[in-house]
């Protein structure tokens, strides 16, 4: 053996040095900046909910620290049926929205289906061909779903994209499990039952989180649809109390900025509850449903 090979395997071998690419800094500080982008507006209107002084600009912490804000928010009647009809839109809409999602989902992977490829075709243009804001009001007038909770609920609900990502979620079930419930006897709809239905939790997740936020925040459909006040959700009577035309009667002290920003807070922090307890849910549901292999 040589002299040469002797010294290569006695060498012992050199750590090798981590390098940071431009693109990992770059990345880095984008992900920073658009993180300080979000939360520093919620930090101000959570500051200015719980500071009971007047003031404008950024502070770190509230001055006067005090709830007044938010007991004038939930002891103000006039919130309540906004309340009410955000929370009754939201779980109606979110449940019809996913039974149509998975059930429209589960017709579409049927071998069997005639015409399933045209249907399926004839769906996924409806995602970037729409009638229209006035069609849409024509028909809804025409269904005399005008001013009524049906219009907020039943719209929003035919979603194609969430049926799409249960359906490429369902092609991904194995095949022998479908033949197996069939040999022992199952219905079509046994099978979704109990097959499907509880193998799909984690999209279940993914996409119920997505139509409950959609129908909590919705706005626009309220504004074209519904003109009598008794049905309004909490985001148009949010909206007036933003504008200072509704605004809630403050006291112990609280002041007018403070009611207002208590009132943004109670409007987004029941899904800041709920989204971290759905979050894995949401992750995988996503990763699995969009993904087709």
């Amino acid at each position: 053996m040589s002299t040469l090979q002797t010294a290569a395997k006695t060498a012992k071998p050199g750590k090798k040095k981590s390098r940071i690419s431009v693109f990992s800094v770059i990345n880095g500080a984008g992900f920073v900046l658009f993180c300080f982008f979000i939360i520093v507006p919620l930090w101000k209107v959570l500051v200015d909910s719980l500071d009971l002084s007047t003031g404008y600009g950024m502070k770190l912490w509230p001055k006067n620290f005090g709830l007044a804000g938010y007991t004038s928010v939930f002891t103000n009647k006039s919130l309540y049926t906004p309340l009410l009809n955000s929370v009754l839109t939201t779980v109606a809409g979110t449940v019809i929205g996913l039974a149509l999602a998975t059930l429209g989902a589960y017709v579409l992977i049927q071998s069997d289906m005639p015409g399933r490829g045209f249907l399926s075709a004839l769906l996924l243009i409806t995602m970037v061909f729409k009638g229209g804001m006035i069609p849409t009001y024509l028909v809804m007038k025409d269904l005399k779903l005008v001013n009524s909770l049906w219009a907020v609920i039943l719209l929003p609900a035919i979603d194609v994209y969430s049926l799409v990502l249960m359906r490429n979620f369902f092609e991904g079930i194995p095949v022998s499990l479908f033949e197996s419930a069939e040999l022992d006897g199952c219905s079509p709809m046994q099978t979704f039952t109990r097959i499907v239905l509880p193998l799909s939790k984690a999209a279940l997740a993914a996409i119920g989180l997505m139509f409950a936020v959609s129908y909590w925040n919705d706005y626009t459909n309220y504004k074209l649809y519904i003109s009598k006040e008794t049905l309004y959700n909490f985001q148009m009577k949010l909206r007036s109390i933003m504008m200072a035309s509704d605004l809630p009667q403050a006291n112990d002290g609280a002041t007018e900025s403070t009611v207002r920003n208590a009132a943004v807070i109670i409007a987004i922090i029941p899904f800041m509850i709920l989204y971290p307890f759905l979050q894995k849910y949401f992750v995988t549901g996503m990763n699995l449903g969009a993904v087709k292999e």
